[in-house]
């Protein structure tokens, strides 16, 4: 599992590499809504979870995957991005794992990720 207290997390850019690439994960009537990418790893968000991809080793064969319900979000912070700043921020608060915060470059629907976890949290 990603070590989210100790690792900074790389600056996540959309790409959709990642949607493909945890197809074989998803459940029956799980949708990919929006997939990102660092340097080597990846999150995406679905209509049930987030799913976190951590790339290891050399030659990067080897993959973590880690499944954040969003059924076990307590709180959560969008920051979006401004005129000079150009980055946007996600912290998300997990009953038992505590914090993990996602940073995003470029174009991102941060807006459609948050109204994503509102409706999972209060809906």
């Amino acid at each position: 599992m990603i070590d989210f207290n100790n690792k900074g997390f790389f600056k996540l850019k959309q790409n959709n590499e990642y949607a493909e690439r945890v197809t074989a994960l998803l459940l029956e009537g799980e949708t990919v809504i929006d997939a990102y990418k660092s340097m080597r790893d990846g999150v995406v968000f679905t209509n049930k979870r987030i799913i976190a991809v951590n790339v290891q080793g050399i030659t990067g064969s080897k993959k973590d995957f880690t499944s954040l319900p969003y059924k076990n979000i307590v709180a959560y912070s969008v920051e979006t991005s401004g005129t000079f700043d150009l980055d946007s921020e996600l912290e998300i608060y997990f009953s038992a794992l505590g914090k993990v915060k996602f940073e995003f470059t470029g174009k991102t629907s941060i807006i459609e990720i948050s109204q994503l976890i509102s409706r999972h949290i209060f809906g």
